[in-house]
Parts: C-alpha cells; sequence; structure tokens
C-alpha cells in the first residue's frame, strides 16, 4: 500500500466537500495518488513534536491521527514565502507541500498541501494572487479574511479570493490545517501587509 494512502483518501473527502471546480480537481488527485503513489521517508521537522500533539489532541478532526500516524513520511518545511515573513513567524509554523507543479505529486495548476501554526503565533496580514482554501484540521484559529474576522475550528473552512488581505492567530493548542491554491499559483505576488495587530512582532 502506497505510505500515505489513508491520510490523502481522507484529504480527498474534505477538499471535495468545497464546492468549487479547483477543490474538486485537487480531491481527483489526492485520491489518484492514494493508489500509486509511495513517498520517501522524510527528515524531521523541529516542530514534529508540537504537531503531533495538535494532531492527536482532543480538540481534532478525526484524520488529523493520520497525520500523526505519518509523520515519518511528511516533509514539513520552512513556507517557499518565509523570506518575505518576519523571522518570528518563520521558525513557527511549517507547511507540507503535496501537490504542486514542483511535486511530489504534481500538478501544473494547482498547490496543496498541510500547515501547522505553533500556539499563540499571530500571521500577519498579507495577500496573493492565488485563490486560497483553509480547512482546519486541529485547534483553533481566530481569523480575519477582508473585513470578516470569525474563530475557526476543527472542520471549518475558509476562502480568500485573490489578493485578500487576510491573517491568523493560533489559538493554545496551535492550529493544524490543509490549504489549496489555485489560480495563479506563483510565489511572485505573495507580500505582507501594513498590519497594526503586529506591531512590535
Amino acid at each position: 500500500m502506497p505510505t500515505l494512502t489513508p491520510l490523502l483518501l481522507a484529504l480527498a473527502d474534505l477538499t471535495e466537500a468545497e464546492p468549487r471546480a479547483a477543490a474538486q480537481a485537487t480531491a481527483d488527485i489526492l485520491r489518484a495518488a492514494a493508489n500509486t503513489h509511495s513517498f520517501a521517508p522524510a527528515p524531521r521537522s523541529v516542530l514534529d513534536e508540537e504537531i503531533k500533539a495538535a494532531a492527536l489532541g482532543a480538540n481534532a478532526l478525526p484524520c488529523a491521527a493520520l497525520v500523526a500516524q505519518a509523520a515519518a513520511f511528511l516533509p514539513w518545511q520552512a513556507s517557499p514565502a518565509a523570506a518575505l515573513q518576519p523571522g518570528h513567524l518563520a521558525a513557527s509554523k511549517a507547511v507540507v507541500t503535496l501537490i504542486s507543479p514542483e511535486g511530489p505529486i504534481h500538478a501544473p495548476d494547482l498547490r496543496f498541501g498541510l500547515f501547522y501554526q505553533a500556539p499563540g503565533v499571530y500571521y500577519p496580514l498579507h495577500a496573493h494572487e492565488a485563490a486560497e482554501t483553509y480547512t482546519l484540521l486541529a485547534g483553533t484559529a481566530p481569523w480575519q479574511a477582508g473585513g470578516t474576522r470569525r474563530v475557526l475550528g476543527p472542520g471549518d473552512s475558509i476562502y480568500h479570493p485573490p489578493q485578500m488581505p487576510h491573517a491568523m492567530r493560533a489559538g493554545p493548542e496551535g492550529f493544524l490545517a490543509m490549504w489549496r491554491w489555485s489560480g495563479d499559483i506563483g510565489f511572485d505576488s505573495y507580500r505582507m501587509l501594513p498590519d497594526p495587530e503586529a506591531t512590535g512582532l
């Protein structure tokens, strides 16, 4: 059995619940990869234990436990945009990219993966041309998307149209999420924005 089969199938089910064509395309790619794609063991992340604790915590979807079970094969790393972000932020979050033009699961016009942000850490306002959806798998996060503010919990999703300013703060357990990009998925448009809440960070 390919190494991430249960996780990829569970993520496909969640992704398919989003009523957008790009989400359905992403779910189809995940299901195909679940039956064919094996991942090599990945180097450990400095945040591995925190990620596992969030995934196995009481405030999590059942599929979050599959992230912990697959930890040895998930290549957690800094975001490709880390150089543009405040230094404290780059050290307090981690990303796994499962689908992208660069692989490991190839798609020319989509990006998809997992995201972890440590407890209490604030990711200041930023924007990019890619359309983006986050779905929380574990933990909570007060979230700002344009003029909307809400607290997300396990199973909640939020959609950012292209160039919508957004920011999020991890709750006391941190949070684990899946994320999806479509449209212009390059990083050239990524930018941090002025944010009064980020003063002093």
